[in-house]
């Protein structure tokens, strides 16, 4: 017998349904979304189906949960996704979706830190007069994040669910004032929820409006990643997942269409566009208090704060799913015996994120909203291919191996998903330049599906290699580093053992022969 694990485990039981959706809800940073996404859609003359897409996307999502929560019982790790497409689509597929995530949310991760900095400067000028560079207050950022991440996860999720509280309630208090006092001051007119012409919808900019909102989504699905630390692993998360998906929906649909009452249907593309990120407070400025308006800028300052942290903590779970089963180095797989932490994952996810904003500061870059944007724009898309894969995966494992679960958990939900979720990332990548707010044909339209290429490369070829040299561990990927029984051929004596290679029956898939392992 040879384990492929360690035997570090995470904390168990230490994390409730709230706890949980809250950090999917904080990594997908809505006020962020909707001070700095929301106005240039607007702006464009959405109207209406600005925030008709969102509640469309929802169902796709909501579609997508419940096959996702299904697998998450059978088979609740660190790693979430990762185990679920070692057993739909096989270990390639497995490694290639953990390249995916764990470039796309360090993207993420790092544009919120280039945006930090111009959340903050407002603050920092109006209370104590000073101009702090982007790099400092990103420097601030990170040390407060690597702090959080070594702490037990049960004091982090707290902290998280104080500011994402805190988000949600003024957020959800700038849109009820909006709605209060709509423009004109007479009642809130149909054109605000209805389109004026259906017929006359312009079928790409439709295109772009749901690409956009289900790109504001992405962070829900780090709900996952917490199922070994949930007070029941395997319905946590899964309850989790649909939870933040739908407080996400209330917020970014219920926010849209505040700004439509309160500027009116006809008046709202003018105001989007010469006010730009500034849309949210130019209103509330309007209808409330000075502190209000104050109030929402340090609730951008602290979501952002929020969600760079539980973008940490999902990344990892990413590296510690991945070292415990030493597919990647094995101290990645150790815990703090006194915390329950992913010590050693947490620290070197922080040296990744300060080596990269300290290469930023010495090459002399400038955080931007249109650096931010690239680089929350090209995670958002891996993680939309993600999904992609893994609703792909629980249609094929679900049904090759059916359980307790009916025709709509195994069958329907998956094949509706997965169908919506490729036209959603198709839609995507169709609408990439308008997503990035660059020409067609730029650079960074290149650089993002060159990135996303690359990452598939990557993990295809991390598989190949393991099989060939690491066979054993190969075998192990997505078993969460359970023991694996090998049975070499018999050989002479004093002749090195052979391990089976992929052409022994069931060599490569011990859970087809171990059906146990599939819990």
């Amino acid at each position: 017998m040879e384990s492929v694990g360690t035997e570090d485990e995470l904390a168990h039981r230490r994390l409730g349904t709230v706890s949980a959706a809250l950090f999917g809800v904080a990594a997908a940073a809505p006020i962020v979304t909707v001070v700095t996404v929301i106005p240039p859609v607007l702006a464009t003359g959405a109207g209406p189906p600005a925030a008709l897409s969102v509640a469309a996307v929802t169902v796709v999502l909501l579609l997508f949960g419940t096959p996702y929560a299904a697998m998450i019982r059978r088979t609740p790790g660190a790693g979430a996704a990762y185990p679920q497409l070692a057993r739909g689509l096989g270990r390639p597929a497995a490694l290639t979706g953990a390249w995916l995530a764990l470039a796309g949310y360090h993207a993420i991760q790092f544009g919120l830190y280039a945006m930090l900095g111009q959340a903050a400067a407002p603050l920092l000028d109006s209370w104590f007069g000073v101009t702090a560079p982007w790099w400092l207050v990103a420097a601030a950022g990170w040390l407060l994040v690597a702090l959080g991440g070594i702490l037990r996860i049960e004091v982090a999720a707290g902290v998280v669910a104080l500011l994402t509280a805190a988000e949600t309630a003024v957020l959800a208090g700038l849109a009820a004032a909006n709605v209060l006092r709509p423009a004109g001051g007479g009642p809130i007119p149909a054109g605000t929820y209805l389109p004026a012409d259906p017929a006359r919808i312009d079928r790409p900019l439709l295109g772009l409006l749901l690409a956009v909102a289900v790109l504001a989504f992405v962070g829900f699905e780090t709900t996952a990643t917490y199922a070994e630390e949930a007070r029941d692993p395997r319905r946590t998360t899964g309850r989790a997942v649909r939870v933040a998906i739908v407080l996400l929906a209330v917020l970014l649909a219920g926010v849209t269409w505040s700004f439509l009452v309160a500027a009116g249907p006809a008046g709202v593309a003018g105001r989007a566009a010469a006010r730009g990120p500034e849309l949210l407070f130019a209103l509330a400025a309007e209808r409330l208090a000075p502190w209000a308006v104050t109030l929402g800028r340090l609730m951008l300052v602290t979501g952002a704060l929020a969600a760079i942290l539980a973008m940490h903590h999902a990344i990892a779970r990413y590296l510690y799913s991945l070292g415990r089963e030493r597919v990647l180095p094995g101290v990645l797989g150790n815990v703090s015996p006194r915390t329950g932490a992913p010590r050693a994952a947490s620290l070197t996810q922080s040296l990744v994120a300060g080596a990269a904003l300290t290469g930023a500061y010495l090459a002399g870059a400038a955080a931007s909203a249109r650096t931010a944007r690239w680089l929350v724009v090209g995670g958002g898309l891996a993680i939309l291919l993600v999904l992609l894969l893994t609703g792909v995966a629980a249609l094929l494992h679900l049904n090759r191996s059916p359980q307790s679960e009916g025709v709509w958990t195994r069958f329907l939900a998956p094949f509706l998903s997965t169908v919506s979720l490729g036209v959603l990332l198709y839609l995507a990548c169709r609408n990439l330049p308008a997503l990035l707010l660059v020409r067609p044909g730029s650079p960074w339209v290149v650089m993002v599906f060159g990135g996303l290429a690359g990452c598939v490369l990557a993990g295809v070829a991390h598989a190949l290699v393991l099989r060939q040299a690491r066979p054993v561990r190969y075998a192990g990927i997505g078993l969460g580093g359970a023991a694996l029984v090998i049975t070499p051929r018999p050989v002479p004596p004093g002749a090195p053992p052979v391990v089976p290679q992929q052409r022994t029956p069931g060599a490569h898939r011990p859970e087809r022969v171990h059906p146990e392992i599939n819990g």
